[in-house]
């Protein structure tokens, strides 16, 4: 029986279950808007670490053993880790594993990398070939300042559509349904690579918006649901510009967005008085706001179904140096509690 549907949406025939969540975040994060959803958090940005890179990593491993902590089990009870971050070759997640005896896999999906590891652990589960599995990712605004754009001593100007990469961490433990309780995932759409000539790398809502509107407009499609069917539809993380964008894209095709949207970037701050222009980025925006904010209230039944559609922007400094494009990525999640 074949799992795959219209375009490329694919149903787990056995369910997968979130069986535990955790998150961690810095200071700017914890006086957001969200602030009193983050339990675990730091205001020093360092992590009691010797670098930022270290602090990134920290932050995994924090996540991490909560995680197998609450669940009450060992690392050896794990299958495989799906991890991945902003760095060079996945260094921050590659090191917050490496005293850690599970099976690895690191993922560089830029800040679409939730949705992607948690996608694939899920199909691991779903498949027969794990028990369990965790999804973890994390990005620091200073480690991906130096490495993306200006190290923080020279003081740049920061433009109006320029995101603030959200200091943070998430992590997911997916396991075979056991508790009708715990969200568990439905279904998914993979993204496909979306290019449109973008090639200001101070706008990622203006690259990752069109990758977006593709893979909602598949899943629509392949699933014949509309936007009202659903509780929460999150992307993560477009920002203000790329929020606005997406909804202009969508509605050209018949879709338009209620209350019922909103997008990660612009939920863990306040773009206003927090002084982030356009809103959040990194991969640590969507993960952190899905494991304090989005998971906890679909278990307290404030939403049943959820739409979880993280963006990335697959590009590195030397390829916009060069003068290439940036390509986008846009995964889908379908958590439900029903």
């Amino acid at each position: 029986m074949t799992k795959k549907i219209g375009t490329g949406t694919y149903v787990f025939q056995n369910p997968v279950e979130v069986s535990a969540f955790a998150s961690i975040v810095g200071q700017k994060e914890k006086e957001g808007p969200l602030g009193k959803y983050f339990t675990k958090y730091s205001y020093d940005e360092y992590f009691k670490q010797d670098s930022f890179e270290k602090a990134e990593s920290f932050m995994q491993k924090e996540v991490l053993n909560d995680v197998i902590q609450k669940e009450q089990i060992s690392p050896q009870d794990i299958d495989f880790i799906f991890a991945g971050d902003l760095l060079n070759q996945c260094a921050g997640s590659n090191f917050s594993v490496r005293d850690t005896p599970v099976q690895f896999f690191g993922l560089y999906g830029a800040c679409s990398t939730m949705a992607e590891g948690t996608i694939l652990a899920a199909m691991t589960i779903d498949g027969d070939f794990a028990q369990r599995a965790i999804a973890l990712t994390s990005s620091h605004f200073c480690s991906a300042e130096r490495q993306f754009r200006f190290p923080l001593e020279y003081g740049s100007q920061r433009t109006p559509s320029s995101q603030w990469t959200v200091t943070g961490s998430g992590c997911v433990l997916l396991s075979k349904s056991k508790n009708k309780e715990n969200p568990h995932i439905k279904d998914c759409c993979p993204g496909v690579v979306c290019d449109m000539g973008v090639t200001d790398m101070n706008n990622m809502g203006a690259a990752m918006a069109p990758a977006a509107a593709l893979t909602i407009r598949r899943y629509f499609d392949d699933t014949k649901t509309k936007p009202e069917a659903y509780d929460l539809i999150v992307t993560g993380d477009l920002g203000k510009e790329g929020k606005e964008m997406l909804k202009i894209l969508l509605k050209k095709d018949g879709i338009s967005f209620g209350k019922e949207y909103d997008d990660c970037g612009t939920m863990i701050y306040d773009c206003e008085k927090q002084d982030v222009h356009s809103g959040g980025s990194g991969c640590g925006c969507s993960a952190s706001v899905l494991t304090a904010y989005i998971l906890p209230n679909m278990i307290k039944k404030k939403y049943k179904e959820v739409l979880f559609i993280t963006t990335g922007a697959l590009m590195n400094p030397n390829t916009s140096l060069q003068g290439e494009s940036i390509p986008g990525i846009a995964h889908l999640v379908h958590f439900s509690m029903n």
